[in-house]
C-alpha cells in the first residue's frame, strides 16, 4: 500500500490490476476512479464485474492515498445498465451457479455499500434498473444533461425488495418512489434533479472535469471529518433502533484527537492551505 503524498496534487497515477479487462481502476490526486468498461453492452454488469468490484474497492479501502472515490460508465451510452443478461445461461442457469453468482455480486454491493470514504457517481446516459441501484448506492450522484433514469420492474414482472425501495425513498420521498416503481418509466436529468435523485446536473462536455474538480475538493478536506459526517447522515436514515450513535461519537471524537485537528487550527492560524494526513 502506497504511503500519503505531501502532496496530494503531485502523486503519480496508479493503475490497479482488477483481474479483468471490463473494469478499470486508477488512483490519481487522491481519488480512485472506477470504471465499469462493457461499452457495448451498455456497460452491463457480468460475473467477472461484479468480482473486480469488491477488489477495487477493497484497494481504495486500505489504500492511505484514496480519499474519494469516483464510479463511471465507460463511452457516451450508459453508466450502467444492469446486469449482463446474456451470460445468465452460462453463468445462473443452474442452483449451484445462482448461489455462486448472488454470493458475488453480494460481496460487490457489501463493500460498496460498507465503503467508509465518500462515493461519487459520474452518470452518462442510461442509468435504469440495476445501474440506477447502483448509483444509489453512492453518496453523490452528479449526471450530464443526457441522464436518464428509471426502474422497469413493472414493466417485467419482477419484484423489488424493501431494502432497495427505502434507498430510494430515502432520497425522493414515498410519493416519488411510488412513481418511479408504478410507471417504469425513463426520466430525464432534470426530474431526476427535481426529485432529489441526484445532486447536479451538468453538460456532456463538463461532466469529468467537474466532477474531478468536486473529488478534488473532497480530498483536500480532513479524511477522518468528512467519514464522520458520512456515518453520521447513513445511521440517521436507517430505523431508530438499527442507528449505531456510540460509533458515530467516536469517530468524531478521534476527529478531535487526531493530529490533523491540530493541522487545521494552526492552518487557520497561519492563513495557509492545511495539509490534511488521515490521522
Amino acid at each position: 500500500m502506497a504511503t500519503t503524498p505531501t502532496a496530494l496534487s503531485d502523486s503519480p497515477t496508479r493503475h490497479l490490476d482488477t483481474g479483468t479487462d471490463k473494469m478499470l481502476a486508477h488512483v490519481k490526486d487522491g481519488v480512485g476512479w472506477m470504471t465499469f468498461n462493457q461499452p457495448n453492452k451498455r456497460n452491463a454488469v457480468s460475473f467477472d464485474m461484479w468480482t473486480g468490484i469488491a477488489s477495487i474497492i477493497k484497494d481504495f479501502s486500505s489504500s492511505d492515498e484514496v480519499r474519494v472515490i469516483v464510479m463511471t460508465g465507460a463511452g457516451d451510452k450508459a453508466f450502467v445498465s444492469g446486469a449482463d443478461i446474456s451470460e445468465f445461461e452460462e453463468k445462473r442457469s443452474t442452483p449451484e451457479q445462482i448461489k455462486i453468482y448472488e454470493a458475488n455480486s453480494a460481496d460487490a454491493h457489501e463493500a460498496i455499500t460498507t465503503l467508509e470514504k465518500p462515493l461519487i457517481a459520474m452518470i452518462r446516459g442510461f442509468c435504469i434498473g440495476g445501474g440506477l441501484a447502483i448509483a444509489l448506492s453512492a453518496d453523490l450522484r452528479i449526471s450530464a444533461d443526457d441522464g436518464q433514469f428509471g426502474v422497469p420492474a413493472a414493466k417485467l414482472g419482477l419484484g423489488y425488495g424493501y431494502g432497495g425501495i427505502k434507498v430510494l425513498m430515502n432520497l425522493v420521498g414515498p410519493s416519488m418512489a411510488k412513481e418511479i416503481f408504478f410507471t417504469g418509466r425513463r426520466f430525464s436529468a432534470e426530474e431526476a434533479h427535481d426529485m432529489g435523485l441526484i445532486n447536479r446536473i451538468v453538460p456532456v462536455d463538463q461532466l469529468e472535469s467537474s466532477v474531478t474538480e468536486l473529488a478534488q475538493m473532497i480530498s483536500a478536506n480532513a479524511p477522518l471529518t468528512v467519514q464522520a459526517a458520512k456515518a453520521a447522515v447513513n445511521e440517521g436514515v436507517k430505523d431508530p433502533a438499527d442507528r449505531d450513535l456510540d460509533a458515530v461519537a467516536a469517530m468524531v471524537k478521534a476527529c478531535f484527537d487526531s493530529e490533523d485537528y491540530k493541522e487545521g487550527r494552526a492552518a487557520f492560524m497561519e492563513k495557509r492551505k492545511p495539509q490534511f494526513q488521515g490521522r
